[in-house]
C-alpha cells in the first residue's frame, strides 16, 4: 500500500484508512474481534462498555 499516493489530503487519507480497517474487521471471527476489542481497551483507545 502506498501511503503517499497522489499527495492525499489528511482527511481523504483518514477516510481511506477507515474503509480499509472496516473491510479487514469484517473478515475477523468473533474471537479475533474480541482480541482486538480488548487490545484497544488496554491501550486506552476505547472504554469498556462504551459503544
Amino acid at each position: 500500500m502506498d501511503f503517499n499516493r497522489f499527495g492525499s489530503s489528511g482527511e481523504f487519507r483518514r477516510e481511506e484508512l477507515i474503509r480499509s480497517i472496516e473491510h479487514g474487521i469484517e473478515q475477523l471471527t468473533v474471537s479475533e474481534l474480541e482480541a482486538v476489542y480488548y487490545d484497544l481497551i488496554s491501550k486506552g483507545y476505547i472504554e469498556k462498555g462504551k459503544l
